[in-house]
């Protein structure tokens, strides 16, 4: 088993309820942060990064960006065109998390088949009344 990992400006305990690293860890690491930040590797307006993102709503991709950007993973741009328009790009910050984002990536699909076929076993133990 792992040992829990401690930051001394975290009082050591980053698996307490009220740990601040909590909330931000939540915020980076669901699925359409993490897709935006892949996508973001050179600045982007907002219909170029949601045509990136398939599945993704106006709404969720507004919502990722806003929570992003006050996390100062990403820089919004207002850029001097008729009709205005605005630019996402990635900060220093944002970049500094494509490497163990990649790297989570890589690992992801190396091991999508290995995790389908448990699934699949879990779901037919399942069906058949034995998890």
């Amino acid at each position: 088993m792992a040992t829990p990992r401690t930051d001394p400006g975290l009082d050591g305990a980053v698996y307490r309820a009220d740990c601040p690293s909590r909330p931000i860890l939540d915020q980076i690491a669901d699925k359409w942060s993490m897709m935006v930040l892949a996508v973001l590797e050179k600045p982007r307006r907002f219909n170029d990064i949601k045509r990136h993102l398939e599945g993704v709503t106006q709404r969720v991709l507004t919502q990722t960006l806003r929570r992003l950007e006050r996390n100062g993973m990403i820089e919004r741009r207002v850029l001097p065109t008729s009709p205005i328009g605005v630019e996402y790009s990635l900060t220093p910050l944002g970049e500094s998390l494509r490497e163990p984002f990649g790297r989570l990536y890589d690992w992801t699909v190396a091991h999508t088949g290995e995790i389908q076929d448990s699934q699949r076993g879990y779901d037919r133990r399942l069906q058949a009344g034995r998890p």
